[in-house]
């Protein structure tokens, strides 16, 4: 799958899907005064952009290592990105578990909440299918965590204009169009695959 500038930035803003992760830093920052949450949203964020930014550059090193093929790594990917997108659809029921009271660090918010595995595996996805566009991924990265900080930092204020209701359909609706686009990248996958046994 060949992806362009807006496709893989569009991608990115999906996979880390900032509107699913207001009731997570919501309910994690409940306990921070509220003129320091803005400042620890943006340095969560500035670390999973860093985190993903590595991963960029250390991922063709990565999949070497471990003698990963892109194709694996496509199929993978599209089937990591199709659970992730139910999860999406379908949140699991909360649990009863007691919130840290401390103010968060990296855990959870930077990792996994922005940074997750599936976003890890997306930027390796991207760098390893066409390592010449690197700088073009970089781009795309930057602009997702901008809108990443963006929308958490006015996170209050778009719960109370736009309601409760309103983030969940749009967080499904974010759900339908990755579940879309991890199933294009499992059969794009698959048909290179039966291409290449039918080649041998």
């Amino acid at each position: 799958m060949n992806y362009t500038f807006a496709s893989a930035t569009i991608l990115l803003i999906l996979i880390t899907d900032p509107v699913g992760n207001i009731p997570i830093f919501a309910n994690a920052l409940r306990n921070v005064a509220p003129e320091r949450r803005p400042w620890v949203i943006l340095r969560e964020v500035l670390i999973a952009f860093v985190l993903l930014l590595v991963f960029m550059f250390v991922g063709e090193g990565f999949l070497r290592v471990m003698n990963l093929s892109a194709l694996s790594l496509q199929i993978g990917g599209g089937v990591i990105l199709f659970l992730i997108a139910l999860r999406m659809i379908f949140p699991p029921p909360k649990t009863g578990v007691e919130e840290e009271v401390r103010e968060p660090l990296i855990v959870p918010l930077a990792i996994p909440a922005i940074a997750g595995p599936s976003a890890l595996a997306t930027v390796l996805l991207l760098v390893s299918q066409a390592p010449d566009r690197r700088m073009e991924w970089i781009a795309a990265l930057c602009v997702t965590m901008t809108v990443s900080a963006m929308v958490l930092v006015l996170a209050e204020r778009i719960q109370r204009v736009a309601g409760d209701r309103f983030v969940v359909a749009l967080e499904r609706l974010m759900g339908l169009v990755l579940v879309a686009v991890s199933i294009e990248m499992m059969l794009r996958g698959v048909k290179t695959f039966v291409g290449q046994l039918s080649a041998n």
